[in-house]
């Protein structure tokens, strides 16, 4: 009777679990509500109402009792419709069964994916063209560029606006005072500045403090960094405390910015990136630039990524989105950002590099990567322990040896150099070095090939990366010896570094987990020791060297830093064909772009294997040579509305989001999607049983009026690819010309097979990517 009491016990307590699992959470939190387009022609009528009618919206699902939660935390109506306000999951899943409501979603936490570099692009890796303008000589632009982001520190010089003329009538947009920001702080380069208090975690708690929330002044650096990137004035003799001396610019150094500040370094409301975003578009602004970006883990469909959504709406406005790709790689599917008509830009080197030798005390010297202004000298040598073998009472050796906090006994380690492995992604070179430099270690030798390309910035902590090899040799020193010693130098920048580009790391790779028939990335662009404005350090000991002034100017690594180079160099191209469409423009960086290194070879990645489209997109960008693509593939709303339907949206949304009388084709599918006119190729599926599965794409010609190009098809062992026809016939009367590609798998290898279809007319190259799954 006993066990039959306990056993109905535990039906009853795992039943009462369940309710409560299964029951939606009453606890309110912030929820973007998307509407879809809204009606351009009747915009500040339709604001009125839209707020108001959202708000009577609101009311009909919250209680009356709580009616403090009847308010709009964020109100959409330019580019689109909808709001962010306070509700519960089941109020959440009320509203989204409302007629005219397209999406319903929690607000996302979306992270920030954080010189020489222009010249570099600019070289066309060493083979520039005569004759062809250079970024110097084009001094005048009205070109617009909205920065979403943690704000901007007006004060650097990269944002002076000498030699630029007077503010484009067509900005709409505002200088917005603040919290040590007046309006004074905008000028004829840094044209517009906004800031959004209501900074929201997914919990409903904001972010910041009030005073950093209330100003657009940046607080991270990560805005600073970006805007100037794209767009920073002329700046001579900049350097970071020495490193990386030159001339700092953007892309477009003539184009204007405007700032939106809306993260921290938390991260990014979604909902508050949705308002930045239409508020960026009814400003005036030409392009977007945000390098931002969801998780790559749990990635929402396109209609509930507050990116994908804005982006969507600006495109149909004439406002080019550009985004970075993410930080996740070098693991395949990472790649966020991907929706057809975003950029979305992959991260590469630049032929710089900062390196620091490591002296052993038997005479070896190891060069690794970092950014350190140690004090230093080959004349005094210091004790050299591996941190496995001082390890704190009860500490895990395993730990010990990726120097845990908590793992070394301090009293051995102080005074030394420490040797840590990187075998522990969780436990970052950061905290690896606040973690010695608190227990008054000398300094850190870090082994490990994870990020070895991306040098660490420690400050005046003497600290240096070295690559598995070099580490085990040290590691032998060690064992050989009772008195190992060893001291590290202080960084010296080397120029003309070969091989690069290289992909990058870090950088997120494709195929893309919720479009795989759409090729992402779509370029690769600098993301690795990129020399930008930066907000000026902290008073904290160690940050600046000794004898020296705050430096302006920061050396940064991130998909964020590539994502403004593509924004700088569309922008240098808007600026000479202003009635190029946004993916006119993405057309041409994209079929104009890089696809070796400066060895003359095809583009590797850090393991020196060939990089292939997933990681690099379609290569490097070469704004140079995009000024004159002779071809264009012209992306266009119809082609977005048909991805929609290929991709499975319902009619209804699908016709909110265009407001247009749209009928998707009686048989869409996903297959269907490689069909749209995109500047590369890719097929999620080749069954290799079946007939050749064939693609269309149609090509403007922006070249001479009359050009006769032949193709050019470079495909792997066994994928047969044919071209119809295989030779454009343009003239004055013919502008744009379709054609078929054709691909048949039954004798390739299996899996993904890269190659590519060239357009040749003995001036111009137009190169398209594809890549193809066989089955």
């Amino acid at each position: 009777m006993e066990c039959l009491m306990q056993f109905l016990l535990l039906i009853f307590i795992a039943s009462l679990l369940i309710c409560i699992t299964a029951t939606p959470n009453p606890i309110p939190k912030p929820y973007v509500i998307y509407m879809g387009n809204s009606e351009p022609n009747r915009i500040q009528i339709h604001s009125q109402i839209s707020e108001s009618s959202h708000l009577e919206l609101l009311s009909s699902i919250v209680p009356r009792r709580e009616s403090e939660r009847i308010e709009l935390i964020h109100h959409y109506s330019h580019a689109f419709s909808g709001f962010s306000a306070m509700l519960t999951e089941s109020e959440a899943s009320a509203l989204s069964g409302h007629n005219g409501v397209v999406s319903v979603f929690p607000d996302p936490i979306l992270q920030l994916h954080t010189t020489r570099s222009w010249d570099f692009l600019e070289s066309d890796l060493g083979m520039k063209h005569s004759g062809t303008p250079t970024y110097q000589q084009h001094l005048s632009s009205d070109i617009i560029i909205g920065v979403i982001d943690t704000g901007i520190w007006p004060e650097s010089p990269s944002f002076r606006d000498e030699g630029i003329g007077q503010i484009p009538s067509r900005w709409k947009g505002v200088c917005m005072e603040g919290h040590g920001f007046k309006k004074s702080n905008c000028n004829r380069k840094l044209i517009g500045a906004r800031y959004y208090n209501n900074q929201f975690t997914s919990s409903g708690k904001q972010t910041l403090t009030k005073e950093v929330r209330s100003s657009p002044r940046d607080s991270v650096g990560h805005g600073t960094h970006t805007a100037s990137t794209a767009a920073g004035a002329h700046v001579k003799n900049a350097s970071y405390y020495g490193l990386a001396q030159g001339i700092a610019r953007g892309g477009s150094p003539s184009a204007r910015i405007a700032a939106y500040k809306a993260c921290s370094e938390g991260g990014c409301s979604g909902a508050t990136l949705l308002k930045a975003i239409d508020d960026a578009i009814k400003d005036g602004v030409d392009i977007i630039s945000i390098s931002i970006g969801l998780s790559s883990i749990f990635q929402p469909d396109f209609l509930e990524d507050p990116i994908a959504i804005g982006a969507f709406h600006a495109e149909q406005m004439g406002v080019m989105v550009v985004c970075s790709a993410g930080n996740d790689g070098p693991d395949p599917y990472t790649v966020v950002n991907t929706a057809p008509w975003i950029f979305t830009v992959a991260a590469s080197n630049i032929d710089r590099n900062f390196l620091s030798a490591i002296v052993l005390g038997n005479g070896k010297t190891f060069q690794g990567t970092s950014i350190n202004f140690s004090n230093l000298t080959r004349s005094k040598m210091y004790p050299l322990v591996f941190g496995e073998k001082v390890a704190a009472k009860f500490a895990p050796a395993s730990e010990a040896r990726n120097c845990y906090p908590g793992s070394l006994d301090y009293n051995k380690i102080a005074g030394h150099i420490v040797v840590c492995v990187n075998e522990d992604p969780t436990i970052s070179r950061k905290i690896k070095k606040m973690v010695l430099k608190d227990a008054r270690a000398i300094g850190i030798i870090l082994i490990g090939e994870d990020n070895k390309d991306v040098p660490f910035d420690a400050d005046v902590f003497p600290f240096s990366q070295v690559g598995n090899l070099e580490g085990h040799q040290i590691l032998e020193y060690i064992n050989s010896t009772k008195n190992s010693s060893a001291t590290i130098l202080p960084t010296k920048e080397v120029n003309g570094y070969r091989p690069s580009p290289i992909v990058a790391s870090f950088s997120s790779r494709g195929p893309s987990g919720l479009a795989e028939n759409i090729l992402k990335p779509d370029v690769m662009a600098p993301g690795t020791g990129i020399l930008a404005a930066m907000i000026p350090p902290s008073d904290e000991p160690g940050s600046v060297p000794i004898g020296k002034k705050p430096s302006l100017f920061a050396i940064k690594s991130g998909t964020s830093m590539a994502c403004p180079h593509v924004t700088g160099a569309a922008a240098f191209i808007k600026s000479i064909h202003g009635r190029w469409s946004p993916s006119m423009i993405k057309s041409a960086l994209m079929t104009t772009a890089t696809t070796y290194n400066n060895l003359r070879k095809p583009v590797t990645n850090t393991t020196n294997y060939f990089a292939n489209p997933h990681e690099t997109g379609v290569g490097e960008i070469n704004p140079l040579r995009a000024l004159n693509p002779g071809l264009v593939f012209e992306t266009v709303a119809e082609d977005y509305i048909r991805f929609l339907c290929y991709y499975g949206y319902s009619k209804k949304n699908i016709r909110s989001m265009s407001k247009a009388n749209t009928n998707c084709p009686r048989n869409s599918s996903e297959d269907l999607i490689s069909n749209i006119n995109y500047p590369s190729i890719s097929i999620k599926t080749l069954n290799r049983q079946q007939k050749a599965k064939v693609i269309t794409r149609t090509v403007t010609n922006v070249g001479p009026l009359n050009a006769t190009y032949i193709a050019t098809v470079h495909s792997p062992e066994g994928l047969v690819v044919k071209v119809t026809p295989n030779k454009l016939v343009f003239s004055e009367g013919v502008q744009r010309i379709s054609y078929k590609v054709s691909f048949y798998g039954k004798e390739a290898h299996g899996g993904y097979n890269f190659g590519s279809l060239t357009w040749l007319d003995g001036r111009h190259y137009v190169h398209t990517v594809f890549a193809v799954n066989v089955e």
